[in-house]
């Protein structure tokens, strides 16, 4: 009987699995455009999730365009840092995804995105017309329908999808703050050598400029004394 419901429950299971989910990290060149390519039907819906998570010492941004097989253009964002799109497929074939970093001469992008695509219904879900209950004694028939096991696996599996969505989205926004704070280390470093530079730079000047007004034999000396004496 164990292994009875161990089977329906594998089949529900692999039968509620009606939709194509993948994430991607990618670093996008500057004056590049790199586009990725997904098959869909019509019927089901297009989710997409972007977020620059390193501007390469540069703005976190970078332009995103999704184009349906037919090139008509079904979404467009101009220098964006993250955005989301839902899109309902009407034209079957393969759509096209591109990040544009040709407005950046320098300037790498690191980009994390999510493409989710679902079914426009759960038609596919099996039925009780599709499992052979005949043979069982009543009494190893348990009071839970197979209808009410469809229901609660969606919703641990509709859960467990939210879980790790969310999941992928802190752990996108972390590594962006941590590339955020590794660019504002970097600038403080750089722009603090360079004062540094500059103080040791104009203390030496000063040293030297000091020690020149009070030896009789050096030009900057002779230079004062002949305004002194003109005044």
């Amino acid at each position: 009987m164990t292994r009875l419901y161990l089977f329906l429950l594998i089949f529900l299971l692999i039968k509620s699995n009606v939709c194509l989910e993948r994430e991607m990290t990618v670093n996008i060149e500057p004056r590049r455009e790199d586009c990725f390519f997904q098959s869909a039907k019509p019927g089901e819906v297009i989710d997409f999730e972007y977020q620059v998570i390193d501007g390469g010492h540069g703005d976190l941004d970078i332009t995103f365009h999704l184009v349906d097989p037919t090139g008509r253009i079904l979404v467009a964002d101009y220098k964006k840092s993250e955005n989301n799109h839902r899109a309902d497929v009407t034209v079957a074939g393969d759509h096209k995804f591109c990040f544009d970093n040709t407005f950046s001469s320098f300037n790498v992008k690191t980009v994390f995105f999510e493409l989710i695509i679902e079914g426009d219904d759960n038609s596919e879900w099996g039925s009780e017309e599709n499992i052979d209950l005949q043979g069982l004694r009543p009494e190893d028939v348990y009071e839970m329908k197979v209808q009410d096991m469809q229901q609660i696996i969606a919703n641990v599996r509709n859960h467990l999808t939210k879980v790790r969505h969310v999941q992928d989205l802190l752990k996108s926004a972390e590594a962006r703050d941590r590339n955020v704070v590794e660019e504002n280390f970097f600038k403080v470093n750089t722009f603090s050598m360079i004062h540094l530079c500059a103080m040791l730079v104009v203390g030496f000047i000063q040293v030297v400029m000091l020690k020149s007004l009070f030896d009789d034999n050096s030009k900057v000396h002779k230079i004062w004394k002949n305004l002194n004496n003109a005044r």
